[in-house]
This record gives C-alpha cells, structure tokens and sequence, in this order.
C-alpha cells in the first residue's frame, strides 16, 4: 500500500481544485469535499489518510468526505482518484402571480390543475400540514395532502424519510416554494392559490434550519427523484436552491446531475439567481448561478408585476441575474416570471416567519396563525414556471424537456429587454398551454401567436434561444429532432450526427424540415446548403434587443461572440479561442486589439496620441507614431478588429 500513500504533487495539482490547492498548504483545518473516483468508490482512499466518508453519490463515481488539509495533495495523488473538489455551500436564490400569467384563466380554459403530475420540490422542505396544501378549496373533509412523498437529505446518517408528525421545514423557503407550485388558496378562499393545485408535490430536503446546505445533498436529492421518478410520476425538478460556477458545466457534478434528470425525461427548473446589481446598485453581468448556468436546464429570471394584473406595466426585477454565464459564455436566462412580492405559503415555526414579521400576511379564514408571507427573489420565480409546466404536462403528457422548453420560450412576451436579462421573454402560462394542446395535434394554419391577459393582448415572442442561437420565424413542431431526450439543448446535431430539426417554415405550413430533398429545408448553424431560422442573413445567428447594448452574436462553437452594455464601452468580439479580442471603454480611449498571443497589440489612451505597435518581437514597438506619419497610414498599420 505503500505506492498509493505517496504523494505526487505535479499530479496531485492537476487534480484539486483550485481552491483545495491553497488549502493543501496548510498544516491545520479539515475540508468537506467530493471525491471522484476513476471507477467505483474505494473508502480506503480516504480512510487510510485519516478521513472520514460520508455519502456515495449513486450518479457517478463521486463520494463525500472530510479530511485534514494537510493529506489533500496526498488524495487527489491516489490513481483511484480523478478529481477532489470542495463541497460548496448550496444557498436560496430568494430576494398576484396567477392572473398576471395567465395561469387562473388558462386552467379554466383548458381544465387543468397539474393533477397527477409530481413535482420535486428541492429546498429546506414542505410544512405538509398548511391547509393550502392538505385541504381543497370547498373541500376541507377528507381531502388529502399534496405531498405525496418526504426526504430528509440533511441527517448526519444519511437520507430518512418523513413521518406525519415531524418539523419539516425549519426554514420555511421550501413550504413558500412549494405553495407557488401547488397551492389550494384554502385559507385564502381560492385568492392565493398556486399555478397547479392539483400537482403532488415530492419534497427534498437539502437546507438547514438557517438555509444552509451542501451541493453534495443536492445531487443526492436529484438522483434520489429520478430513481422514484416513476412511483410518483416525478416530471418536474424545482431548483431554487443554487451555487456558485467554478468550472464549465461540462464538468461540474451539480449540473451533470441536472443533465441526468433531464436525459430521464424530468424538466428540471432552476433560479437564475440574484446578483443583476453590484454592491453599488450598477447592472451586472454573468451573475447566472450553477446549474443554472447548464443549458439543458429551464433557467428562470426575476420579473416585477409591480402589483397588477396587468402587464403593461411589468418591468425587470433589479436583482435577478444575467448571462453570459460564467466560464462557458452562454446565454442565459431561459425566460423570467414574476418573483418580486410573491405571496405564498408560511410556516409558523420557521426562521423566515420569525424574522419576516412585516411581510407576513392574513388569510381570509380564520386561523391562530398567519397563513401567507410575501417573498421576492429568482426563487419565487422558478416554481411559478415549475406549476405552468405541471399545467403543460397534464394537458400533453408526452412533452420532452426540450420540447417544454421550447413552447415555454415560444410563446413568452418579449418585453424588449436585453436577452442576456429576460431571456426569450416574461412567461405566458396561458400561451404555453395552448401551444401544448397544439403538440397533441397540430393542424395546418396556427392560431394567431398572442393571447388576451386581463383584457390586454400579449403577443409571443415567436422565437426560441437554442443555446446561443436565436431561432425565429417558424413554428415549432412535435415530430422535430430538437425535442428528442438525446439531444443537447443548443446542439447543432442529433446524437446520431443528423442536423437538428426544429420545426416547421411558417403558421401556414406546418412541414417538419428535413434533408430527404429539395422541398423541405434544415435549419442547422452549419454549410451553405441549410437555412438559418434566425433574423439576420443567412450566415449569422443574431439576437439583439436594440441599439448596440448587450448583444450576442454567434455562428457555431465559440466563435464570432460579442457582448456590450451600452453604445461602445466594454465590448468583447471573438472569433475562436483567445484571439482576436477587443476591449474599449469608452470612445477611442483605452483600446486594445489583440490577434494572438502577444503579436500585432495596440494600446491607445486618448485621440491619435500615445499609440503602441506591436508586430510579433519586443523589437518591433513604435510609440509614440513617427511625426511624419499621417493618420490614414498609422490607422493602415492597426491590426483590423472583428
């Protein structure tokens, strides 16, 4: 045993993150982290350098463990392990809902409540006992409660299933969230009623007493609702609960586990997050958190009712994060819904009840307690698009993932603002609804793409963001490849190579495109031969949102990308990899051109003056520009931007 005690440091660096590198250093403290194993868990990796293992995570070769920081370099050297990672903390993303959607409406309309749909609830847990979610509206006898099913994520032993009479939601985050979902309105006679009272609600929980918990809980409880995904019909995951991006989601063990569930068939929902400002109240970019940051999850931004039913009065909450996201450089979010003064469920012993008084709310029925509690916050808005999901799902069972994703984007209202702020645009619950009916049976010739909310016409976006791709000008269609379970969200190609299909050319012909000739066509991001479904040229998939700010160009992988908020200051173009960057900050000042690696620089602080060359050698540095050069040949010698 000798040879997996011994530390290699070079491999040892490859393998901590990076922030167990510092800790490694160190001759005092203990970590909790996650281990990831080359093949199946082996305790005695940990163990044998005086650790002690915790939980195995079913979903991959990962286990939990704490350990002295001083062996760190020691474990992530083992050849039985891949990788050592902390275990983040998981926090909550928490800062007249019904009628402002269109839920109330669409639900009579379609006569839906979500019944028979399950709906994970991953948070600090459900007060099962609220009369909202045990008793019906008009129905106090006998009636049984919405959550079908409890897990404790949290013990210091391990998962333990719920018993009637136990405290289930010391913080009370998670019985807000799930009354968003699923609740009846009992104590408030139907007026404060959830998107799908009819759902059954799943609850997992991950987060203390204080709202604190562990992403390892999270993947657990993830991996734990998909493999009871079919006793309790388990078709929607609400995420609320969320942690910082540290790596690409290609790697990180949250959003992987997201993919797991979503390739099982679960939309899994999850909160954008709330850092759309900085500390000085200045809008803020690549505030996405994880998963939210992954694009095969649904990931939903904060929007203001400010009070009213209405819509036209609807603006952006301040707070709720914007993409690109954080190391991968995608678009994101998804959509918004309401999450600003969000009335719903509370728990009388709970944390946020003790330190909420202000905000807590009487039903209209009497009760020793009050019922309600105002919250705002990207977490008051994810489970208002998990419930419209339930709805979607009950009148169209057979939708994917990818095809909820698509109608919910489809038929949102965009609201002119930036795509890297509300995504496809501001949820549209009785939108969504009709568009699933159409799945079920599409004819030719759509209604008209827009729906009357509170007496005021919403038209839909009519656009899908397919990774960071716009696509617009058609109509979806169910038999299209984008909605398989085996394709990525934002893939140019299904798993089998074949160009992605979304839909069909216009509402007037409903053609699934495809390449078997010359009548039908292939929406694809790739060769002269296929269309992009996109709103500039042939070539260039672009979504812009007006003027020069926050605009995101792309024509596959990472190419030809640029963001900008605001006229000309803080604009990025890139056309693969790391060359060809351009930053400005305003004007002509402070300008840097780059084409790779250190050649062909050019620095620039003000006007014609103070102007640096750089051609490939340290050498070759003009600055400033010789007198007797004009300005059309010193602007002949700057490298071309793009």
């Amino acid at each position: 045993m000798a040879a997996l005690l011994s530390p290699s440091p070079v491999l040892a660096q490859d393998k901590l993150d990076p922030v167990l590198r510092v800790r490694a250093k160190q001759l005092l403290g203990r970590s909790r982290v996650i281990v990831d194993y080359h093949g199946d868990a082996d305790v005695r990796a940990i163990t044998q350098r005086g650790g002690r293992a915790g939980r195995q995570l079913e979903g991959f070769h990962g286990q939990v463990a704490e350990i002295d920081n001083r062996v760190l370099a020691q474990l992530a050297a083992d050849p039985r392990v891949a990788h050592v990672r902390p275990d983040r903390p998981a926090f909550v993303t928490m800062e007249r809902t019904g009628a402002a959607i269109g839920a109330a409406v669409a639900r009579e309309q379609f006569d839906v409540t979500g019944k028979g749909v399950g709906v994970a609830v991953i948070d600090s847990g459900i007060t099962a006992w609220h009369d909202d979610l045990y008793y019906r509206v008009g129905k106090r006898a006998g009636a049984a409660s919405r959550v079908v099913h409890f897990k404790d994520f949290t013990g210091p032993s391990g998962p333990s299933t719920w018993v009637a009479d136990v405290l289930s939601d010391e913080f009370g985050h998670g019985t807000h969230v799930a009354g968003t979902v699923a609740g009846s309105g009992y104590d408030s006679d139907g007026r404060r009623s959830g998107i799908a009272p009819g759902a059954n609600l799943i609850g997992l929980k991950v987060l203390d007493g204080e709202g604190h918990g562990y992403v390892s809980d999270v993947i657990a409880a993830i991996d734990y609702a998909i493999a009871v995904r079919r006793r309790y019909n388990i078709r929607v995951i609400n995420l609320s609960v969320a942690t910082g991006v540290f790596e690409s989601y290609r790697t990180d063990p949250l959003a992987q586990a997201a993919r797991r569930a979503v390739d099982a068939g679960i939309v899994v929902v999850t909160s954008a997050g709330n850092l759309g400002v900085d500390a000085n109240g200045r809008p803020q970019f690549s505030g996405i958190t994880c998963p939210g940051n992954a694009p095969w999850v649904l990931t939903v931004g904060a929007s203001s009712h400010e009070g009213t039913a209405g819509r036209r009065d609807d603006i952006l909450a301040r707070f709720s994060s914007r993409g690109p996201t954080s190391i991968d450089r995608a678009a994101k979010p998804d959509i918004v819904a309401f999450g600003v003064g969000t009335e719903s469920l509370s728990d009388p012993y709970s944390k946020l009840y003790s330190t909420n008084a202000a905000y807590l709310l009487s039903g209209t029925r009497r009760t020793w307690y009050k019922p309600y509690l105002s919250l705002s916050g990207t977490s008051m808005a994810a489970p208002v698009v998990a419930g419209t999901i339930a709805l979607m799902l009950e009148a169209n069972p057979d939708l994917t993932p990818n095809a909820v994703k698509a109608i919910l984007e489809y038929t949102a209202e965009d609201r002119a603002e930036s795509v890297l702020a509300e995504g496809a645009g501001l949820l549209n619950a009785r939108g969504a609804l009709r568009m699933s009916r159409f799945f079920t049976n599409p004819q030719r010739g759509l209604a008209a793409p827009g729906d009357t909310i509170e007496g005021q016409w919403t038209p839909w976006s009519q656009k899908v963001l397919w990774g960071n791709t716009l696509v617009a000008g058609g109509v979806p269609l169910p038999g299209s490849s984008a909605w398989n379970r085996n394709v990525e969200w934002g893939a140019e190609t299904t798993a089998t190579g074949q160009p992605v299909v979304w839909g069909a050319a216009s509402q007037d012909d409903n053609i699934v495109w495809s390449t078997r000739d010359d009548d039908n066509i292939v929406w694809s991001t790739g060769g002269d031969d296929n269309i992009v479904w996109s709103t500039g040229g042939d070539d260039n998939i672009v979504w812009s949102t007006g003027g020069d700010d926050n605009i995101v160009w792309s024509t596959g992988g990472d190419d030809n990308i640029v963001w900008s908020t605001g006229g000309d200051d803080n604009i990025v173009w890139s056309t693969g990899g790391d060359d060809n960057i351009v930053w400005s900050t305003g004007g002509d000042d402070n300008i840097v051109w780059s084409t790779g690696g250190d050649d062909n620089i050019v620095w620039s602080t003000g006007g014609d003056d103070n102007i640096v060359w750089s051609t490939g050698a340290a050498n070759q540095v003009v600055w400033p520009a010789p007198e007797d050069e004009t300005r059309e040949n010193r602007l002949r010698a700057t490298p071309a931007s793009h």
